[in-house]
């Protein structure tokens, strides 16, 4: 006997706020920000698609907070030098159908390409490993001062997002950007109140959360995206990101996504998956269980799933009370509603590859092949599982010009 769906059933978030569906429509890059850094009507016809097709939440790529600190060029920055009025347009379309969108909040720290940076900065002057200490300049270590700075950055845009239409806000401290630097042991090695201990490591984010907390008042809700470890040597583990997630709840933060790994060790790219996590499709619901004892928040898993049968098996174990979809989302817009209307729903999701892993790795395929499906959809145009590599390539190249060859993420 088959269980009954979850997916479409309502979530209540906040004492006011409920969301008609399970599905969270993840953040990923788009890169549609205009020269000024403001959204374009391709953001504004992405959105739309997404929204009409059904998830509960959509949460946009990363809304950086400094215009001085972009992780790539075509960042949407959100400040009092932004066109607001773009940015309600972008609200009108993304809510459609029912639908919440919230903005992600972001600094890169040192994940700033060299061609955009030459001294970025970071917790610690400590640089990235690895194939990406290539393309990324060593950091300088932040001042007192500019880490009180940045905190207010976080507190303004999150306001200006509330002011525009945004319904929620999420915090970006994930995937080795700015704020999972501080949380992370290997690239936070200060010796004042913002680095050593786990208190002092995690002294960051919390300071971030209250900011935003106090800008936007007590009822506008705000979420997180945590890693549930970083997957790399002395960096930040399980047991710490647990300890995150319970001063955070305490704190007050309304919804947790839970994703992992950086770009030095990218699991949230479903590298390296153990055989039981494989026949879960999720990357990271044994971390969700686990946290439920230290949470009674919305818990959001990320990362993995591709049929309606685990995100169901998912939801009925308790195990989260989202999904989050990214790449999937990038290739049905609907899914959503796809999985919602059929328990056999299943979609696989693979780039085209040129042929030749080093172009796979210059263009960054796994990562521009889905933004070339976000582009096409900004157009108007369905998204193209045929898609070929080399196409992709050309256009990276094109969009790029002498930048193309740089180091890149999302």
């Amino acid at each position: 006997m088959q269980t009954a769906s979850k997916l479409d059933t309502e979530l209540p978030l906040t004492s006011s706020v409920t969301l008609k569906n399970r599905f969270f429509k993840a953040a990923m890059s788009e890169q549609l920000g205009d020269s000024d850094h403001n959204p374009t009507p391709e953001l504004f016809k992405l959105y739309e698609t997404w929204a009409k097709g059904g998830a509960g939440i959509c949460v946009t790529g990363n809304l950086m907070v400094d215009r001085n600190a972009l992780g790539e060029p075509k960042n949407v920055v959100l400040d009092h030098q932004s066109d607001l009025s773009k940015f309600r347009e972008w609200v009108r379309h993304g809510t459609e159908n029912n639908t919440q969108l919230w903005a992600q909040l972001n600094h890169p720290g040192k994940q700033i390409p060299s061609f955009i940076s030459s001294e970025p900065v970071a917790p610690s002057a400590i640089a990235l490993e690895g194939e990406l200490e290539k393309g990324f300049k060593k950091p300088r270590a932040m001042t007192e001062q500019e880490i009180n700075d940045v905190i207010k950055a976080f507190a303004r845009t999150a306001e200006l997002a509330k002011e525009v239409g945004f319904q929620g806000v999420q915090i970006h401290s994930a995937h080795g950007y700015l704020v999972n630097q501080f949380l992370s042991p290997r690239h936070n090695q200060r010796d004042d109140q913002w680095g050593g201990s786990v208190e002092n490591r995690q002294r960051f984010v919390i300071e971030v959360f209250k900011a935003i907390r106090n800008a936007v008042g007590d009822t506008f809700p705000i979420g997180i995206k945590l890693n549930s470890a970083d997957f790399m040597k002395d960096g930040l583990s399980e047991e710490e990101s647990m300890g995150v997630v319970k001063a955070l709840s305490e704190a007050g933060i309304d919804l947790i996504e839970v994703s992992g790994g950086t770009y030095e060790s990218p699991a949230m790219m479903g590298v390296d998956l153990k055989e039981s996590t494989k026949k879960r499709e999720a990357y990271f619901l044994e971390y969700a269980i686990k946290a439920r004892q230290h949470t009674n928040k919305v818990l959001v898993v990320t990362g993995g799933f591709r049929s309606a049968a685990a995100m169901n098996e998912a939801l009925q174990e308790n195990a989260c009370d989202m999904i989050g979809l990214g790449r999937p989302m990038a290739m049905q817009p609907d899914l959503p509603q796809k999985a919602m209307d059929n328990p056999d729903f299943k979609i696989e999701v693979a780039i085209k590859s040129t042929g030749f892993e080093i172009l796979d790795k210059i263009a960054m395929l796994d990562l521009t092949w889905y933004e070339a499906q976000l582009s096409l959809m900004g157009k108007g145009k369905q998204p193209n599982s045929s898609l070929s590599g080399w196409n992709v390539l050309l256009q990276t190249l094109g969009n790029m010009g002498s930048y193309a060859f740089r180091k890149r993420r999302a």
